[in-house]
């Protein structure tokens, strides 16, 4: 029986995995090496001690409603999409709420996580910890990683010809990166066109004397405000969608969303993306179309080679004077504190069972929580995950057998590896996984039993944004405000900007329920198909 359980990490997953903990009768203990809590979020101007945090202007992608912890909603004055300071309150809140701070140990770095010699017994692991230059040997029941995606910056400078050895300007990695000013009257080139690359490039280009953002791949651009000015995933991300998907072919679905992006501006126009890629990214980006349509930044192929002072392109042209190039170019996940003998046994997430446990090791006590990319929030991801992993823990669920799991994973593993920093093979559909995990835990709600004890609840289920309180309506953990919850989402959603009322008397949302009703066939045909087929596929998306 598990009791002691380290976890590494006091950012959003850690903080999750510490209440799964102390729910489950478990005894957490967090160590932090930084002196306070939320990880990336937690911005600090300075860069030393290779800790990375986010950006100073950065704003999320996903909304409140969308990436709140299931249990916990963020309050609802709070604006739809949030700046570091306000989703660090947040978890200040969520800390102070479950009195989950005396659980953690700050200023404290996990040097080393071994196997105890009698693991194949005992499961258990030394885990040696620093703090203030002392290092100390534990011993726990069971470890949670909770480090998350960005550890240590991937830089590929083998793959760009003199960089290191003609170029004389200046090159980093946009982990360094942390306002524009630095970079005020520069000739900026950004390699790499994801949501950081993206979002650079156009703060840049309000002080930089030119942007220059170069990139391989097509790459397909979302905008935050979605129809009638709703988050973007809170009119995208539902089961009704989710269900079209499983029922429709790939190349119609994929037609639909290359005919609505190019709706806002014909992204080939642009030199972003064409209909016949077979390879593209996703990003969100508002800003962007308008400084490509302004000559602010200007997109570019992938760079063939440097030479002191300009970039050569792969089709042929030249960008001279360059002062600066920023690589946006992602994040490689080392786990350095692990030995290598566990480290070895999983290079993705696939490799691991359900994104989270090495499946060959004799017990199933360490879990890698939050080591996943998903098409919504990986807050939500992750707190899934802890609230099954700690039940594993607690003996309220359990794993099937190393072959079965072994077999899963061969079956998920990505048929050709891809370059570190594209983590197309680990981005998994939102609803897909958070619905996988919730029913290994238990806690998955039954669409048609809810279709016929509870149906104005299940339409909302069904038709309205895929929430994090659905997760929490059955099974362990239940908490009585999740219906609550779910039927006042879209008034916290308006809350915020409800700063000036004009008279509206086109009421909406009786029109939405009104369709509710009529598309009831279809809700009562998903519920016995996801009764029956409780997969429905569970599919990546490029991005």
């Amino acid at each position: 029986m598990v009791r002691r359980v380290a976890i590494i990490g006091a950012g959003a997953c850690g903080l999750v995995s510490i209440k799964c903990c102390l729910e489950e009768g478990l005894e957490p203990t967090c160590f932090e090496r930084s002196e306070d809590i939320g990880g990336l979020w937690r911005y600090t101007d300075s860069t030393d001690g290779g800790r990375v945090t986010v950006y100073r202007s950065v704003i999320t992608n996903t909304s409140k409603e969308m990436s709140c912890f299931s249990d916990f909603p963020f309050p609802e004055d709070f604006p739809n999409y949030l700046p570091h300071s306000l989703l660090l309150e947040y978890f200040r809140m969520y800390a102070r709420h479950f009195d989950l701070l005396q659980h953690i140990r700050f200023k404290t770095t996990a040097v080393s996580v071994r196997k105890r010699p009698d693991f194949a017994a005992s499961g258990q692991w030394e885990v040696i910890t620093e703090t203030n230059g002392i290092q100390e040997s534990h011993v726990f029941d069971a470890v949670m990683v909770c480090t998350g995606h960005y550890q240590e910056p991937y830089l590929p400078l083998a793959s760009f010809p003199g960089i290191e050895t003609c170029f004389k300007g200046r090159y980093l990695h946009s982990q360094k990166y942390k306002d524009a000013e630095a970079f005020r009257g520069k000739r900026v080139l950004v390699v790499g066109i994801g949501n950081t690359g993206g979002d650079l490039s156009v703060e840049l280009s309000r002080v930089a004397a030119k942007v220059f953002l170069s990139t391989r791949s097509s790459t397909w651009l979302f905008n935050r405000v979605s129809d009638r000015g709703f988050p973007l995933d809170m009119v995208n991300t539902t089961r009704f969608k989710r269900f079209l998907d499983w029922l429709l072919p790939s190349a119609l679905m994929k037609w639909i969303m290359f005919r609505k992006c190019n709706s806002w501006f014909n992204h080939a126009n642009y030199g972003l993306a064409s209909t016949k890629s077979s390879y593209f990214k996703i990003i969100i980006n508002e800003e962007l179309p308008f400084c490509l349509l302004s000559g602010t930044v200007v997109l570019k192929p992938n760079v063939k080679e440097f030479t002191e002072s300009s970039a050569v392109f792969e089709d042929g042209t030249t960008e001279e004077n360059i002062d600066v190039v920023l690589f946006a170019t992602g994040y490689i996940f080392p786990f350095p504190f692990l030995e290598e003998s566990v480290r070895s046994l999983f290079d993705n997430n696939r490799s691991l069972y359900k994104c989270i446990f090495p499946p060959q090791l004799e017990k199933p006590t360490l879990a890698i929580i939050g080591f996943v990319q998903l098409t919504g929030s990986v807050m939500v991801g992750s707190e899934m995950q802890a609230r099954w992993v700690t039940g594993i823990f607690a003996g309220w669920n359990k794993l099937p057998p190393a072959s079965r799991m072994m077999a899963d994973v061969s079956k998920e593993q990505p048929p050709v590896k891809r370059n570190p920093s594209e983590r197309k093979n680990l981005k998994l559909n939102f609803i897909s996984y958070t619905d996988e995990i919730a029913s290994c835990a238990g806690v998955k709600p039954s669409l048609l039993r809810l279709l016929l004890t509870d149906p104005r609840l299940a339409l909302a289920i069904f038709f309205g944004p895929c929430t994090p309180y659905q997760y929490r309506l059955v099974g362990r953990g239940k908490w009585s405000g999740a219906r609550e919850a779910i039927l006042t989402q879209w008034q916290r959603t308006l809350k915020p900007l409800r700063t000036r009322v004009v008279d509206d008397s086109s009421d909406s949302f009786s029109g939405w329920c009104w369709r509710c009703l009529l598309a009831l066939p279809a809700a009562l045909m998903a519920g016995f198909l996801f009764s029956k087929y409780p997969r429905m596929g569970w599919s990546s998306q490029a991005g």
